[in-house]
């Protein structure tokens, strides 16, 4: 599988976080679809099938994860 470069990964994951924060799913249709695209950007350059795995795959690729984060292990 190819990996996406960090800085990818980190720009793709700040845009996500801020049309969430800024409650995008509840805009109009441009920005829905924005927020579905980067969803599934995220998923194809992690691997994963739906955005919250994605999310947490990326950031745990990027710089400064730590390596004994738990995040991916389920309870």
């Amino acid at each position: 599988m190819l990996m996406a470069h960090p800085a990818v990964l980190r720009n793709l994951v700040e845009q996500y976080d801020t049309l969430r924060i800024l409650r995008a799913e509840d805009g109009d249709a441009e920005v829905q679809q924005r927020m579905d695209d980067i969803a599934y950007t995220l998923c194809v350059a992690t691997g994963t099938r739906d955005v919250d795995s994605a999310l947490v795959a990326a950031r745990h690729r990027l710089p400064g994860a730590r390596p004994e984060d738990d995040s991916l292990l389920t309870a």
